[in-house]
């Protein structure tokens, strides 16, 4: 029986039968799972902390996928006068009401990344850097959801002439609005668009941190944290309390697991690679589910730059 050989091809000669070997430094599965898939779900678990940390929100609720988020809006009903010595003291009545509810749910994401381009580019840059990419517009989808609650605040605060005075207006609403809470000391979180920050800032000495693609400046105005973002409408800073702030998530890892995810350690993502044959092509697929949004409407203030 007569075989030649052909860099990875086998032919037999006598059956006429290919046989096919893999070529030397070829990329396989074992080369790009789990430790990418898993760089890349810490990768999203560390942006997601950094963000926390910036908005003051300490723990995170583990939900199943499907449930819903219920956000209320408290309002006082009245404001009974004081009475004299031995007479009854009238009620003061308050109203907890449901303003929003918001299912959270499992998302998925897909990319690939073609042999051309891994080949053009080289593996680190056409797969590495895009996946970077696709935590980042995870990221985007978790931001706008949250400013959307943030944006839809029903409290209000007198306008003030320059950022600094709406935001101390802002700051004196927020305290009168928790009037039976008892606030810490910078636990306060402003939001600002950036243009009305860059008119203070460039005459400020400042120091600007970033988190999840936010930048934020702690203790500032020593009044609390200010987070700087475009979903915020110019002149119109809005505040609230971080105690207000709450967040949540879809456990990734758990029946998921079956299809091979890789996870962090607290199962906010779930992250697989795989090398497509058909396609010639690596595959990068994703799932998560991480809302952050103000519990009670009510005890977020809108202020504005008069």
């Amino acid at each position: 029986m007569n075989k030649y050989e052909y860099k990875a091809f086998i032919f037999d000669g006598e059956n006429n039968n290919e046989v096919t070997t893999p070529e030397n430094n070829t990329i396989t599965n074992a080369d790009i799972a789990p430790e990418i898939s898993i760089d890349m779900a810490y990768g999203l678990r560390d942006s997601v902390r950094k963000l926390r940390e910036a908005l003051g929100v300490t723990t995170m609720r583990k939900l199943d996928s499907g449930a819903t988020i219920k956000i209320y809006k408290t309002t006082k009903v009245n404001s009974p006068d004081q009475v004299g010595e031995g007479e009854v003291v009238p009620l003061t009545k308050f109203q907890r009401k449901l303003a929003q509810t918001v299912e959270i749910a499992l998302k998925k994401y897909r990319k690939s990344t073609s042999g051309e381009a891994i080949q053009a580019d080289g593996f680190n840059h056409a797969v590495n850097e895009t996946d970077a990419k696709q935590i980042a517009e995870i990221g985007k989808e978790i931001k706008q959801g949250f400013f959307a609650t943030i944006n839809a605040g029903t409290g209000t605060a007198t306008a003030g002439s320059t950022l600094q005075a709406a935001l101390a207006n802002l700051w004196g609403a927020i305290e009168n609005g928790f009037e039976d809470v008892e606030i810490e000391s910078g636990n306060t979180v402003f939001f600002v668009n950036p243009l009305d920050a860059a008119a203070y800032l460039g005459t400020a000495q400042i120091s600007i941190q970033d988190a999840f693609g936010l930048q934020y400046v702690k203790n500032f105005l020593g009044m609390g944290t200010m987070i700087i973002s475009k979903e915020i409408a110019q002149g119109a800073p809005v505040a609230t309390v971080s105690d207000n702030i709450k967040g949540a998530y879809i456990a990734a890892d758990g029946e998921l697991a079956v299809f091979g995810y890789s996870f962090d350690d607290t199962g906010l993502i779930g992250v697989n690679h795989s090398v497509a044959n058909d396609r010639v092509s690596i595959d990068t697929n994703a799932v998560s589910g991480v809302k952050f949004y103000a519990e009670d409407l009510a005890l977020v203030f809108k202020g504005s730059i008069a």
